[in-house]
Parts: C-alpha cells; sequence; structure tokens
C-alpha cells in the first residue's frame, strides 16, 4: 500500500492521513473485535472514503511551506528517474575538460518521443553514500562547465537542450569558490541566452537560487505543481529577516515561491499537474505527464525561426524583476509646518 511504503517518511500534515490508514489496517487484521453491529466489508468503505476525501482535502489546500516539503521528499523522483521514464536512449557523458567529473550535475544525448535531444539536470542522493557522491546535488563549478560543454555539443549538432532542474542551490564551499562558481554559474546564464537550439526547462523538485538558473535559460521554463523556484531557500530567509530559522513557514509565505504564485508572477510557464500526494506517489505517471508537457513545448519551439526563438528568450527574461512604485499622495509632498516657519 502507498501509506504502508510511506511510514518512514510521513510529513506532518499527513498524520491524519496515518491515523486513519492505521485504523484500516488494524481492523483488517482483527474483523472479530470490530464489527460493532455494521458489517465489515461496510466499515472498510466507510473508513477507505473517509481516507480518500481527507487526502483530497489536505493536498488541495496545502500552504507554501507544505509545499516545500514536499518538494524535498526523499522518495521524489529525481533527474535519473525520470530520464529512465520520460526519455530512452539515454548516453550519459562526464567530465568538463577542465578540471573534474561532478556527479552532482547529470547528462547526455537522450530520445525523448521522436526527437533526439541532450538532458542534463541535477541529481541527488537516495542515501548517505549515494548523497556524499551526489553532493545532494549541489553542482560544483565542473558541474556547470560540464553543462556549457554539452549544452555546446548539442548547438554543433542541432539538438534541442531539456535541462532538469532539483536542487538547494550551488556548493557553496571553499573549493568551489577556488574554482570561480559565480563565474561558472554567470558564463552559462550568458551563453545560455545565444544558443540556437530549443530550450526547455522543468523545475521538478528544489529550484535553488543560481544553482537552478545556471541551467534554467530557457524558453520554456516548467514547474511541477509541488516543486519551488527561490533566489533563497525558506530557512536562510527567515535566518536573514528574523533571525530564527524556526520562521521557515512564514518566509516561505512571503517569498511567493509555489508554483501557483510563478505562474502569476510569470517567471514559469505553465504547471506540470502531479498525482495527488506528490510526485512520488505515481513516479510513473508523473514522468509520463512530464513527458507530454515537454513534447508540446518543444515541438512549439521548433517551429520558430531561430531569430524569433532567440528574440523571445531575450524578451521573456528581460521583463522578469519589472516593479511599479506607488504614486505619492499629494499632501505627502507638503513640507511639515516647522520648515513652513523657518522659510517664512
Amino acid at each position: 500500500m502507498y501509506f504502508l511504503r510511506r511510514m518512514k517518511h510521513r510529513l506532518d500534515f499527513e498524520k491524519p492521513i496515518i491515523e486513519l490508514q492505521n485504523k484500516l489496517d488494524e481492523l483488517r487484521a482483527h474483523p472479530e473485535q470490530h464489527s460493532l453491529g455494521i458489517r465489515f466489508e461496510e466499515e472498510i468503505l466507510i473508513i477507505e472514503k473517509k481516507i480518500q476525501e481527507t487526502r483530497r482535502q489536505i493536498f488541495l489546500n496545502l500552504t507554501p511551506w507544505q509545499r516545500v516539503q514536499l518538494a524535498r521528499h526523499p522518495r521524489r523522483p529525481y533527474t535519473l528517474d525520470y530520464i529512465g521514464g520520460a526519455f530512452t536512449d539515454f548516453q550519459e557523458l562526464h567530465g568538463d575538460r577542465l578540471f573534474a567529473e561532478d556527479r552532482a550535475m547529470v547528462g547526455g544525448f537522450a530520445r525523448l518521443g521522436g526527437h533526439h535531444v541532450v538532458v542534463i539536470g541535477t541529481q541527488k542522493g537516495r542515501d548517505t553514500k549515494e548523497n556524499i557522491l551526489r553532493n545532494f546535488g549541489s553542482a560544483h563549478p565542473e558541474g556547470y562547465r560540464k553543462a556549457l560543454r554539452l549544452m555546446r555539443l548539442a548547438n554543433k549538432f542541432s539538438l534541442p537542450i531539456i535541462t532538469l532542474i532539483d536542487t538547494a542551490g550551488a556548493y557553496p564551499g571553499v573549493g568551489a569558490e577556488e574554482r570561480h562558481i559565480a563565474e561558472a554559474i554567470a558564463v552559462n546564464l550568458r551563453e545560455m541566452t545565444l544558443l540556437e537550439v530549443p530550450i526547455i526547462t522543468a523545475v521538478i523538485g528544489e529550484g535553488g537560487s543560481g544553482g537552478a538558473l545556471g541551467i534554467g535559460v530557457a524558453d520554456r521554463v516548467l514547474i511541477l505543481e509541488n516543486a519551488y523556484y527561490s533566489v533563497i531557500s525558506p530557512e536562510g530567509c527567515a535566518a536573514i529577516l528574523w533571525k530564527d530559522r524556526a520562521n521557515a513557514a512564514k518566509a516561505a509565505a512571503a517569498l511567493r515561491i509555489t508554483a501557483t504564485d510563478l505562474l502569476e508572477l510569470k517567471l514559469v510557464d505553465e504547471i506540470v499537474p502531479e498525482p495527488l500526494g506528490g510526485a512520488h506517489t505515481d513516479p510513473d505517471a508523473i514522468a509520463a505527464t512530464l513527458k507530454t508537457h515537454l513534447l508540446k513545448h518543444l515541438e512549439e519551439m521548433l517551429a520558430l525561426p531561430v531569430a524569433e526563438r532567440l528574440k523571445k528568450r531575450y524578451e521573456k527574461f528581460r521583463a522578469h524583476g519589472h516593479f511599479t512604485e506607488k504614486a505619492e499622495d499629494a499632501s505627502e509632498l507638503k513640507p511639515p509646518r516647522d520648515i513652513e516657519a523657518v522659510a517664512g
């Protein structure tokens, strides 16, 4: 059962569902103790219906912080899961030809439907050993340089580029700074605006700061329903603004980092719906859904002339970050009375 598989990774807001599921499991294990004058089958149906209603009520009304928790769920599909489920004939390529191989960034040739593409993404680990290998999904400078090498290769052979984002951010360690992480990301931002092939990006989990944007300059930016995209983590924001990481839920709401907020702000182009309960509840279904959305946008981009596509890409990112100022009330422009008296 779905609930039993997730007992080790249940989230706080799922507690009512878990309690109902435990009650159902107990009833099935000892039907003679729980009949209470109601037929066994009817009692089972009542609880099952209540579980479904509770799930629906919870997951259709998630707070921004709860969506962040889902985006970080340890059983959520990662980049290689989507590559295996939505793509075929994947051939991974390694190394940046400058320093080293970064396993937090994966990429290579693949097929998406009938299209030959280059797919690139950040990859987390499932356990401690793999997380150390993948550096918890936080790429070093060589990871971004590898991504750029693959993107230039795609551009050379006229292959569309698909990038999958799932990272808390680029690695902030001393080694990364020594090898110029900021420069590596900045070069990627510049070069991705100039690549002539279509670029489609999907935020599949966490979209953290420049670590995400380093492979996120694209013609179309998609985001999964329970993913987030932000300049800073809720915990980091809370530590700065309220001097306490415990205010992460408050920060998540203030940052407006959920898929719905980002679509409203025109920072993403489409929300990819997830199964009720999150992408981890049905990895095959979400992989098929993502494939459908990627193909739709890819075919739209392929239909555009190169010059028009580049122009639209440039305009898309130039439009980000616009703001308006509130017009000042005329009364607010009048000097205070003491100033008027001095002037008189």
